[in-house]
């Protein structure tokens, strides 16, 4: 079944689209939670979280505004972020070591293949060190764009900015 008649059936509460889509894309989503959040009980948690999520706001869905896999990434993303945020998540993780505190991902090559079920490291490889910073601390290790700064000691200003260049020229890699 062709993928855009598939999420307008999604968006119409197909129980058999939304089997289909959450077969399709669970595991990517709970690679992406789990290098949040760091544990895999919690990002399975999160990941049916987030396909409710998905399932009660289907309708804001727009293929206009961009892909399907990008709109559910952003919704895992979100609410991965949000559970380390919230108080029970601190209190469970404050008698853990400081390992666990130790950056994620090293470099773009210790993507772990659920997280990489998209094939987007080969196109993260390309892009310049500084691009490749920011990417890996904003969208693959949860770093809010003030804690991105803080990190790599630069103004919250030129975080931003080279976020939003770096995602357009990975998007336009992808879209090549």
């Amino acid at each position: 079944m062709q993928l855009e008649i598939l999420i307008e059936k999604f968006q119409q509460k197909d129980e058999k689209a939304f089997e289909t889509l959450y077969n399709m894309y669970s595991s990517s989503m709970q690679g992406v939670i789990y290098n949040i959040v760091r544990d895999t009980d919690i990002a399975e948690e999160v990941m049916q979280d987030v396909f409710i999520k998905a399932w009660h706001n289907a309708s804001t869905y727009s293929a206009k505004k961009g892909r399907f896999f990008t709109w559910i990434l952003n919704i895992a993303r979100n609410s991965a972020i949000d559970k380390t945020r919230s108080k029970n998540f601190k209190n469970s993780k404050q008698n853990l070591n400081s390992d666990f505190f130790v950056d994620i991902l090293e470099t773009s090559e210790s993507l772990d293949t659920k997280t990489d079920a998209i094939g987007i490291a080969k196109f993260v490889d390309k892009l310049a060190k500084k691009c490749i910073e920011v990417i890996e601390l904003l969208y693959f290790k949860g770093y809010t764009q003030l804690e991105a700064s803080e990190a790599l000691d630069m103004p919250i200003g030129t975080i931003k900015t080279r976020n939003r260049n770096c995602i357009q020229e990975l998007r336009n890699m992808v879209l090549e």
